[in-house]
């Protein structure tokens, strides 16, 4: 084994963390018989050898020697090779075919285009092994084999054909359902056999075979021929579910007897033989699974999550299956919402715990009708299950006011526990529960008692400040406790961690009052974050209003610093508290030359809120409409229409901006809400009128998301609404 390996000359080469020396020794590990040193062999390849999905020149070197791993049955652990080979091989579906312009890209970027050209031309080349590999005797061989085969092969007609023939004899369930997995893959690969495909994965969704196998050929339906669904598939999966929980749970790592698994196999291989009309004996079955040492790995880490989270679930699979169907089934919310809601009624508490992750990620997607599907998110904040009431009340967190019809459940939960208004973490400041900020986002009173205790905490939680912000003149009362907290902050190296929420609360609640404890702060700022501190004070300052009067003075002295941050946020508390616009629009004009974008912005939008004051900015304003920052140009615009009073240069710009920048529609939104215009057929109504008819939510993102994505949707559908009523008139803000 591994012939020629000494004679690669490793050390000229490297890996995501430096010279590629050691691989041979990691190859060599892949072989040990001792599990410890093959998981950390494994780790390795991941971590640095394939670092991230990357292609080095030593990961192309390696390929060889992988595929002399994986034919010898003396090998341990084979399948987690295969997928190792699938993915440094693999092309991922959702990528650009488009051809490489070299002139875009730099001489590495070009290399490692062409490392990743060649590893899928080394693998497809080696890919016939995985025919031979899907009768292996070592199931993870077999679970792994038809996913590399799907992906890797160069003949998918001849690949589509073996994963039929091999699905009537398999006797591992899980590697019955990677091989529905697998016709689906292809089926998406390559578009002329999607017909074949879901003409097979029809018939076996069907009556007649068992629940697994049909969940899943429908789940591969759903994302390679969504129109062959049936008409009832809401009806069809939960009548599945029903019948899978209803299996006797299995415990994490159990063996299975030989005798369960000849008369499963013998079950299932016979209701399956009717597709293809054949009839096959079952084969070997799984031996018992290895025990392992505590992981100390990455790749044990997972592992030891993975059978943590299906420890005891009657068919661990299941969740895979659904989040699957639930991608297939793609914009059909009202069929997604509904089969969430019988999940959500389910006794099984792990079918619960999926549907409420299921849950999140249908709501942050996509817009629909979900009151009823919140309801039951609520009920689970009273189930004596820790973990479900967790998961419930997170998800209620991110709904902001979408969670309205949870409220109750909401309040009873933060009343009953008032110890859960704070979740502390093992690094980093405590914040509020989840339970605490759903009700506080949602404007409701209940929330206040359990704000106010978190304020006698040692650690005033980082995000108080912020959350009260949402509950308005019902969170007043907090306002003695926070100038009372805001004065006992010690003006050190931890100020701004301390303070920041305090002032954070006094600003939303616009507590004039808190005037003295501010000034208090803004004066002893340490020089440690003192920038960030002073900034914080003087938007609290600001929000005062005429209230701050006394600070006056103080701000006027911060506007001899010209072309600081503290000068612009001093210049837009001054005209806060005091309207002197002849103080305040030198400093502003002098900001628009900041250096660091976001000082730009922050005077742009200043002078916006100054108006028709400040239009002898106009000139200087309009050259920012060519910026290369798309969000200054969209403030640039927007300060330019309320300085100037005239819609015709900033307009075209909002609006391309708008189609060019997802992010930035909700501030433009802003400002066609608050000036109304929104003329019959004009292009400003017909953009509104096109986002409010769309169903995917316009930050949407695959594969990531940001905690308030929800909130700021739904706000910008709400100001889309108002912008098409036009009540509001043009006026700039004085």
């Amino acid at each position: 084994m591994f012939a020629g390996i000494d004679e690669v000359d490793w050390a000229s080469m490297e890996h995501a963390y430096g010279p590629a020396d050691d691989v041979p020794a990691m190859l060599r590990g892949l072989a040990s018989d001792d599990p410890a040193v093959r998981e950390a062999a494994l780790d390795g390849m991941y971590g640095a050898v394939h670092h991230q999905g990357d292609v080095y020149a030593c990961t192309l070197a390696c390929i060889p020697f992988l595929f002399e791993l994986v034919v010898d049955p003396g090998i341990q652990d084979r399948g987690s090779i295969v997928e190792l080979l699938t993915s440094i091989g693999g092309i991922d579906l959702d990528g650009d075919d488009d051809e490489i312009d070299e002139e875009e890209f730099d001489e590495e970027e070009i290399e490692g285009a062409a490392n990743y050209a060649m590893a899928a031309t080394a693998v497809t080349a080696g890919a016939g092994v995985f025919c031979e590999l899907m009768a292996d005797e070592d199931p993870g061989v077999r679970l792994s084999a038809p996913l590399a085969l799907a992906t890797l092969h160069n003949r998918p007609a001849r690949v589509l054909a073996l994963l039929r023939e091999r699905l009537p004899v398999e006797p591992a369930e899980e590697v019955r359902l990677a091989l529905v997995e697998a016709a689906g893959r292809v089926a998406l690969r390559h578009r002329g056999l999607a017909g074949q495909t879901a003409g097979w994965l029809s018939r076996l969704a069907g009556e007649g075979f068992p629940a697994g196998l049909r969940l899943a050929a429908l789940a591969q339906l759903a994302r390679c021929a969504p129109d062959a669904l049936p008409g009832d598939v809401v009806r069809v999966v939960t009548g599945l579910l029903r019948q899978l929980r209803s299996a006797p749970a299995r415990r994490s790592g159990a063996a299975t007897t030989t005798d369960d698994r000849n008369d499963a196999a013998g079950a299932q291989a016979e209701a399956v033989a009717a597709v293809d009309a054949r009839a096959e004996s079952a084969g070997a079955g799984e031996p018992p699974a290895e025990e392992r040492a505590a992981p100390v790995t990455l790749v044990g880490q997972l592992r030891a999550l993975s059978d943590e989270e299906t420890s005891g679930r009657t068919a661990p699979w299941t969740a895979d299956l659904l989040r699957t169907l639930h991608v297939g089934l793609d914009d059909r919310v009202a069929e997604r919402t509904a089969l969430l809601s019988d999940q959500l009624r389910s006794p099984d508490r792990w079918q619960r715990i999926d549907a409420l992750r299921m849950s999140s990620g249908l709501i942050r997607a996509w817009r629909g009708s979900y009151e009823e599907l919140v309801r039951l998110v609520g009920e689970q904040l009273a189930t004596p299950e820790p973990q479900l009431a967790r998961a419930a009340a997170h998800v209620l967190e991110e709904l902001f006011g979408l969670a309205a019809p949870a409220a109750d459940a909401l309040a009873a939960r933060v009343v009953a526990d008032l110890d859960s208004g704070v979740q502390a973490w093992p690094s980093g400041p405590d914040g509020l529960g989840s339970a605490v900020k759903a009700l506080a986002r949602l404007g409701d009173a209940r929330a206040v008692p359990a704000l106010a205790a978190a304020l006698e905490r040692p650690e005033v939680p980082h995000d108080l400040g912020f959350t009260i912000g949402h509950l308005g003149a019902a969170a007043a009362p907090l306002a003695t406790a926070l100038r009372r907290r805001l004065g006992e902050v010690r003006l050190d190296e931890a100020a701004y961690d301390l303070a920041g929420p305090l002032l954070a609360g006094l600003t939303a609640l616009r507590a004039g009052e808190a005037t003295p404890e501010v000034l208090r702060v803004l004066r002893g700022a340490p020089e440690y974050r003192g920038e960030w501190l002073r900034t914080a004070a003087l938007r609290a300052l600001g929000s005062f209003g005429p209230a701050a009067h006394s600070a006056v003075p103080e701000l006027r002295a911060l506007l001899r610093r010209p072309g600081s941050t503290s000068a612009t946020e001093a210049a837009q508390a001054l005209w806060a508290v005091d309207g002197d616009a002849d103080a305040v629009l030198p400093v502003l004009i002098e900001g628009l030359q900041a250096e660091r974008v976001h000082e730009r912005r922050s005077a742009v939008n200043a002078l916006g809120r100054l108006g028709t004051r400040a239009a002898v900015t106009a000139p200087r304003l309009r050259a920012l409409l060519r910026h290369e920052e798309p969000w200054l140009r969209v403030d640039a615009a927007v300060a330019l229409w309320d300085v100037s009073g005239r819609a015709d240069e900033s307009v075209p710009v909002l609006l391309t901006a708008w189609e060019q920048h997802r992010h930035v529609r909700v501030r433009v939104a802003e400002a066609l809400a608050r000036t109304g215009v929104t003329g019959a057929g004009s292009d400003v109504a017909h953009t509104l009128r096109a986002e409010l008819a769309s169903v995917r939510r316009h930050n949407a993102m695959d594969g990531g998301y940001g905690s308030h994505d929800t909130y700021e949707d739904e706000k910008l559908l709400a100001l889309c609404r108002q912008a098409l009523l036009g009540d509001t008139g043009k006026g700039p803000t004085t």
